[in-house]
């Protein structure tokens, strides 16, 4: 019940709250746990409201509760999704109102440093992809790319595979070094979790040095993966690759300082694994997640 009772939430939204767990919990602790009177929660709760005042304030409690949970990274549609999953109607509208209201704001992007460097030897490598980030089943299109973490050690380095199907996040690896080796881990896992199919499935990349290199193109031969790049200097070629880097630095690395590798790659693993697969909402995938997209796929086969 704490995490419904922190700094930010308007203090009649806390009444409510409090008045609804009367019996659960003794008055005076919960007015302490939220930080206001006794006095002016039971005057609150002796004047009445009108039945639009409380329907507000209900929503703005759970509102609140799903803005935390998302560890302040929902806006007000990815909200508005999570409670129509649950059964709570509320127009779009509203919820932004109320969040605005409450002072609840999504945390937002920095600016993206660059640290690829394009090859410029492979221009006749083709993009197979143009710009269609969308697969009609697992294990046919991924895109992979790396971005950066800073420490207090130095820079870590993080490598993914996504399934465009899905937007799950098959394949990572994350190393103090930016060598062939980190995104050959990363694909390795992506084939573990994510069959492919040989001379079928296709990896986009950008054109960075450590994707065009001779060890790269082997192995991808080896899996039967065919490769696909974007054009130099065009990061909406790998958009889907780019923005998940984004909402990775949005959401985790931007809001942390790590003192060493070893605490970054097991935060950032834990989002992936714990958050960005499991739980976060995709606007693209009609408000699901990755994983349900996955396993509705999987359950569709078997009964098929």
């Amino acid at each position: 019940s704490g995490g419904l009772l922190r700094a930010g939430i308007p203090v009649a939204a806390k009444y409510v709250y409090i008045h609804r767990e009367e019996g659960s919990y003794p008055v005076y602790l919960m007015c302490r746990w939220a930080s206001v009177s006794r006095s002016g929660y039971y005057r609150w709760r002796n004047q009445g409201l009108s039945e639009t005042q409380k329907r507000r304030e209900e929503l703005t409690i759970l509102i609140t509760h799903f803005f935390h949970e998302s560890d302040q990274t929902y806006g007000y549609r990815r909200i508005h999704a999570a409670l129509a999953e649950r059964g709570v109607h509320a127009s779009p509208e509203l919820v932004r109102q109320l969040m605005h209201q409450a002072g609840l704001v999504a945390c937002q992007p920095r600016k993206r440093a660059r640290t690829t460097i394009p090859a410029q030897d492979l221009h006749h490598r083709p993009d197979l992809v143009k710009r269609n980030f969308t697969a009609n089943k697992p294990g046919q299109k991924w895109v992979g790319d790396i971005t950066y973490i800073p420490t207090w050690e130095g820079f870590t380095y993080l490598a993914t595979v996504m399934d465009c199907y899905s937007k799950k996040i098959i394949g990572y690896a994350i190393a103090g070094n930016m060598r062939t080796q980190l995104i050959a881990e990363a694909l390795h896992m992506a084939v573990r979790n994510c069959p492919v199919t040989r001379g079928e499935t296709v990896f986009h990349s950008d054109r960075g040095s450590q994707y065009t290199s001779a060890d790269y193109a082997e192995i991808m031969n080896t899996y039967g993966i065919r490769a696909s790049v974007g054009r130099i200097g065009s990061c909406y070629d790998n958009a889907a690759a780019e923005s998940f880097n984004a909402t990775c630095k949005k959401e985790v690395v931007n809001r942390k300082i790590y003192p060493t590798r070893k605490h970054a790659i097991k935060d950032v693993t834990a989002w992936i694994e714990l958050r960005y697969n499991q739980k976060r909402l995709h606007s693209a995938l009609g408000y699901r997640t990755p994983n349900h997209v996955h396993q509705q796929w999987s359950q569709h086969q078997k009964a098929a």
